[in-house]
């Protein structure tokens, strides 16, 4: 029994042990298990993390390869418009060879120059001389020779011949006759070519441009009345261009009709002298757009040839008789045109002065060939005129008496003193001077226009620089519009001898009118007494001349006139609307439009109207804004931007130049742009916009500007860009004088004939806006509207003294403390611990807990 209850306990201690050690391995277990839990979750968190990661990046992969999607789309635009890009070099090749050349040029020069200044005192006057403004070239020589003297090179083909028309042929034509005739010729180019010209006038210059508009410019501080002068000499000038062409070549190509084998051809087409001289017109003015230099080269050696003809042909004649050079005398030409034998009378000098036509052009193309290319050539053309005019003078009075000549009609003596032969060779020169002659005046008609322009006598016009030199220079608009007036010039007069009714009574007001201006230059240069001399000297004579030449008004000369006021009547109006578009012109600093465009520039409730607006202005001031573009951004609907742009052209003296200038007033959205491009640089604004944009995008001056849809320039990396243009536009209601309401009305009717500066700056394929805006000039208050009833009867206005309802408060009307509220919200802002309480006069359903709940809202807003 105890046996058994020990085998008992010791089986139950058995048991126990088994137990323990069954929970000690099963507590041991337990960990166990618990850790591989833990590591298996913290395995499937961290697959769940990576598979996140990976759907990640395979989603930003996915955008990515989307994103690169759109940009290639848009990129692919570039295959169908192409942006406007620039170069990466400030020169183009030709450039870089021209300007290579160039200076070769001078540093051969310059050597030249030093190594002759070396070789005692004239060759130091020599050097002295090229370095100066009288510079001398044989290559520019040859071009002044083309350039300049067309026209007064074509004077011995008609002046002896209308000489004789006015005195009753050859037979009733003396000794004395002939002398005081080539004795006035002599001294009239003496005087009024070689003295006030060359002497005198081709001193005065503009930055080494002549003309009368050029001396106007220098002069035009000392009194508004020389305005006048200035204008009527230009006009008439501009005149003298239209039918210098028409007198020139048609005259020379109806010399071919003295020639025998082709007088027949002639009398059966009587037209053919006319259509010949259409022909060689239009073929001149298509050339013109190759330059001056180009043409005066080639037509300078034939006026070489031409006034070498003429010097030999009068030289051959004079070797008969050298008694003529008695006229030298002035004595024989006063004494003959107070003679009661003189048949034309004071008409005579309408005579004499058709051998100085062509002056004024010396004067008007300086700045194309330069001062000292003339100096050195006209002491030849001199010499080879006065030959001419001396040996024609001696075949007249060798022929006086010749009954073979006596009884013509007409009779040349410039023809007849040749031989058949050497008839053939004149005809064939006098045609190709006639040309030449009218090259001389179509480019002094580019330089008046040109220098009109600056003056803001007449509209901007398109320039072009077909040469290196800025002289030469060739203006479409004004190339047509000669073309097609001396076509209408033939239309109407049909031949030479109905337009030289008309002809040199233009250009004797131009002479006048230079005169006065070059006597006002001289007196306030310090010379008074030289300037009474030459003003009662040139003007009596030149006054002479416009009475004689008023003799042909009746037969052609009205035409000149109603030309020379025509062209008149556009600069007057054209500077009469200008002064008044200025005198309301103001503009802006940076205080007064910043805070404006900044408000603007930040208003997010505005949609974009583009990503750039650009303006062409022509204020050239860097620091201001013009208030057309002030008030074109608020205008209707205010044109909100990321970028606002004013930009305005300068161009150089110099060929080449590509430069810019930034002003941003110290924002980001506000760009005040500046070119300054060479005359000869083509003005590619949407080009240079383009690299100016890029350019301050990288400097982070403008922020980025990318862009997600295609645009026409296919640029990505610049927003969207519109480009305006304002014009200016009279209202009804302006307080503007009849005349000045006509003058801008005329303006703006040329501006609109005289084309758009969209096509000068390349801007039409991109759809700029054209903006009118009105004139802000004072205007008048229109009486008030009555107002009627449906029956037509007034309707009665409530009298001023009569309280208006609207302002009587309503007790039913719950808003009637707003505004004292906010007032008193305003006034306890600086003091938070205050709480506004409304103090209404009328009932209101406002309590102070509605004050206070307001004011604190307005506090938590401010903090």
């Amino acid at each position: 029994m105890v046996e058994s209850d020990r085998q008992s306990s010791c089986a139950r201690k058995q048991n126990n042990h088994a137990e323990e050690t069954v929970k000690t391995q099963a507590g041991a277990e337990k960990p166990a298990k618990q850790s591989k839990q833990s590591k298996q979750s913290k395995q499937s968190k961290q697959t769940k993390q990576g598979s996140a990661k990976r759907a990640a990046a395979i989603q930003a992969e996915q955008t990515a390869i989307a994103l690169k999607k759109e940009e290639a789309a848009l990129l692919r635009a570039d295959t169908y418009t192409n942006a406007p890009k620039v170069s990466r070099r400030t020169l183009t090749k030709e450039e870089r060879e021209a300007l290579a050349k160039q200076r070769e040029a001078e540093n051969k020069e310059a050597e030249k120059l030093a190594s002759t200044a070396a070789k005692g005192r004239i060759g130091r006057w020599w050097a002295r001389l090229q370095s100066g403004p009288n510079k001398i070239t044989w290559s520019m020589a040859i071009v002044a020779l083309g350039v300049v003297y067309g026209d007064i090179g074509t004077s011995p083909l008609y002046t002896a011949q209308t000489f004789l028309s006015g005195q009753g042929g050859l037979g009733n034509v003396e000794r004395d006759a002939v002398l005081g005739m080539l004795s006035l010729v002599f001294w009239s180019i003496t005087l009024i070519t070689t003295v006030k010209y060359v002497l005198i006038a081709m001193r005065i210059d503009n930055n080494g441009e002549g003309g009368i508009f050029a001396l106007y410019s220098l002069i035009r501080r000392y009194g508004a009345w020389l305005a006048i002068p200035a204008m009527l000499g230009g006009a008439a000038f501009l005149a003298d261009s239209v039918l210098t062409p028409a007198v020139s070549i048609s005259s020379a190509v109806e010399g071919l009709q003295t020639l025998p084998p082709l007088e027949q051809l002639f009398d059966d087409n009587p037209s053919l002298t006319l259509m010949i001289t259409v022909v060689i017109i239009v073929v001149l003015f298509s050339v013109q757009s190759r330059g001056t230099e180009s043409i005066g080269r080639v037509f300078g050696s034939i006026v070489l040839v031409w006034f070498s003809f003429l010097a030999i042909v009068g030289l051959f004649n004079l070797s008969a008789d050298w008694s003529v050079f008695e006229a030298l005398n002035p004595v024989y030409g006063i004494k003959f045109l107070f003679s009661p034998h003189n048949e034309a009378g004071i008409a005579l000098m309408g005579t004499v002065f058709l051998s100085t036509t062509g002056a004024e052009a010396l004067y008007s193309d300086m700045g194309h060939v330069g001062r000292g290319n003339i100096y050195f050539t006209w002491p030849f053309i001199k010499v080879a005129l006065v030959c001419n005019y001396f040996g024609q003078g001696a075949w007249m009075l060798s022929n006086s008496r010749n009954p073979e000549y006596t009884t013509l009609k007409t009779l040349n003596p410039f023809f007849q003193m040749m031989t058949p032969n050497v008839r053939y060779i004149a005809v064939v020169l006098s045609v190709t001077a006639g040309v030449i002659a009218s090259q001389a005046l179509i480019t002094g008609a580019f330089t008046m226009v040109s220098e009109a322009t600056r003056l803001n006598w007449m509209p901007h016009l398109q320039v072009r620089y077909p040469a290196r030199t800025r002289g030469q220079l060739y203006i479409p608009v004004v190339n047509a519009v000669l073309c097609a007036s001396t076509l209408i010039v033939l239309a109407i007069f049909k031949d030479s001898e109905h337009i030289s009714a008309a002809y040199g009574l233009a250009l004797t007001i131009t002479m006048i009118t230079t005169t006065v201006l070059l006597a006002v230059y001289i007196w306030h240069d310090g010379h008074r007494l030289g300037a009474v001399v030459f003003t009662v000297v040139f003007l009596a004579i030149q006054i002479m001349f416009f009475i004689a030449s008023m003799a042909k008004f009746l037969h052609g000369g009205w035409f000149t006139m109603l030309l020379t006021l025509g062209i008149l009547f556009v600069m007057y109006t054209w500077n009469e609307g200008t002064k008044l578009e200025r005198a309301q012109r103001r503009h802006m600093r940076p205080n007064d439009f910043l805070p404006a465009l900044d408000k603007l520039h930040g208003d997010f409730r505005i949609p974009y109207f583009a990503d750039n607006i650009v303006y062409l202005t022509s204020d050239s001031e860097t620091k201001r804004l013009d208030t057309d573009i002030f008030f074109s951004i608020f205008a209707d609907h205010p044109k909100r931007a990321r970028a606002w742009w004013a930009v305005s052209v300068e161009t150089t003296d110099e060929p080449f130049t590509r430069e810019y200038s930034v002003e941003n007033f110290g924002t980001n959205f506000l760009f005040r742009v500046r070119f300054r491009l060479g005359f000869k640089v083509s003005q590619s604004i949407p080009a240079y916009i383009h690299q100016i944009m890029h350019d301050l995008s990288k400097t982070g001056e403008l922020p980025k500007q990318k862009s997600i849809y295609p645009k026409v320039d296919a640029d990505p990396d610049i927003g969207t860009i519109r480009y305006v243009l304002i014009h200016k536009a009279l209202m009804p209601e302006s307080k503007v004088s009849a005349r000045g309401a006509f003058s801008l009305q005329t303006k703006y009717a040329i501006r609109h004939m005289a084309g758009s500066p969209v096509k000068w700056f390349g801007l039409a394929p991109y759809n700029p806006l054209v903006e009118v805006q009105p004139l802000f000039v004072s205007t008048r208050r229109p009486p008030r509207l009555k107002r009627m009833d449906a029956s037509n009867r007034p309707v009665p206005m409530p009298s001023r003294q009569k309280a208006d309802p609207a302002a009587i408060p309503d007790p039913l009307d719950t808003t009637a403390g707003l505004g004292e509220l906010v007032k008193a919200v305003e006034s306890s802002m600086d003091s938070p611990e205050k709480r506004p309480v409304p103090k209404s006069r009328t009932k209101s359903d406002f309590t102070h807990a509605d004050a206070n709940t307001v004011a604190h809202l307005a506090q938590k807003s401010r903090k």
